[in-house]
């Protein structure tokens, strides 16, 4: 079995992830500075021995190094997330998500990793009219936070070009599912509607509601990112990683209403600066290069996520 890092390990799509490496019986490392990750999310440490807890930041290099040592496979999560926020405090997250990118990459060839998975974003993509969005596209990105994930890409193929260091960017359409944070004022949105409606409280749309998205399942992710670590090679690319299927916030409320039982109807306010209009992936490629198929649709998703909360 192999010895992996993950990065942001104690954040939602990070602690989906290092829970089912420890099933499969990796030794894992998880790296996180708790800004966004929570240490329950990581409660699972006395039935997994192989677990093994790094507190730190990746915008500090000799961290990245001390994290980096004796690792096989880098599965690079940690992020500072939410578009908004980097629309509001850009110097922030740029710092993690770009800097704290290129350190790890740094880290990652001189100690010798054979592969890192980089957690890119659909964001990339911006809001160009062309659907389904496929790889080939020119990035488009209309926050920083965008621009900063895209650049990350750029780094994973640079760092194999140029020191043989074998990576894959993987571009994660809207991901939803157990351990998501409903709670933060820049928390996703079906986490947020799923928190009102059981509460009683009407869910809040920015914009008309029409506005669509490819929601996929967090069981997608961990799968796609586990094919990624399996594959024979990585050469640099970038994959989408989604259902190829895209539902409007209006559709999403209705979907939700019925799992929940709930009649509360939402509220609508202005647009916020900085979302897509529409998001809809291709998923030929991953399909190809990794043998990847969804493997949860977004109604059984759904219902996993509002038993999850309901708990």
């Amino acid at each position: 079995m192999a010895k992996v890092l993950v990065t942001g390990g104690a954040g939602f799509i990070g602690s989906n992830l290092t829970e089912a490496l420890l099933k499969m019986g990796h030794q894992v490392r998880v790296l996180d500075d708790f800004s966004t990750g929570k240490k329950e999310n990581l409660a699972y440490n006395e039935a997994y021995p192989f677990l093994e807890l790094v507190e730190g930041d990746i915008r500090d290099v000799t961290t990245c190094q001390k994290a980096m040592e004796g690792i096989e496979y880098v599965f690079h999560q940690a992020a500072l997330p939410s578009v908004q926020r980097s629309v509001e405090d850009p110097l922030t997250s740029n710092a993690v998500n770009t800097g704290g990118t290129l350190n790890l990459l740094v880290a990652a060839r001189d100690a010798g990793v054979r592969r890192l998975i980089y957690a890119a974003s659909s964001s990339a993509y911006g809001d160009t009219p062309t659907l389904p969005k496929h790889e080939e596209m020119v990035p488009s990105p209309l926050s920083p936070y965008a621009l900063q994930k895209f650049t990350g890409e750029v780094y994973g193929r640079l760092f194999f070009e140029l020191y043989g260091l074998e990576t894959i960017s993987l571009r994660y359409f809207n991901i939803f599912g157990p351990k998501q944070d409903p709670n933060s004022i820049y928390s996703a949105v079906i986490p947020r509607f799923i928190d009102a409606l059981v509460s009683g409280r009407p869910p809040v749309i920015y914009g008309d509601g029409e506005q669509s998205r490819d929601f996929t399942y967090i069981d997608n992710v961990v799968h796609a990112n586990l094919l990624a670590m399996n594959a024979v090679r990585t050469q640099g690319e970038v994959v989408n990683v989604a259902c190829g299927r895209r539902v409007s916030l209006n559709q999403l409320v209705k979907i939700l209403q019925d799992i929940i039982g709930s009649h509360v109807s939402p509220r609508y306010e202005e647009t916020r600066q900085g979302d897509v209009r529409h998001s809809l992936a291709d998923i030929k490629r991953v399909k190809t290069l990794l043998n990847y198929d969804p493997k949860v649709g977004i109604e059984e998703g759904l219902r996993r996520t509002v038993e999850y909360f309901k708990k």
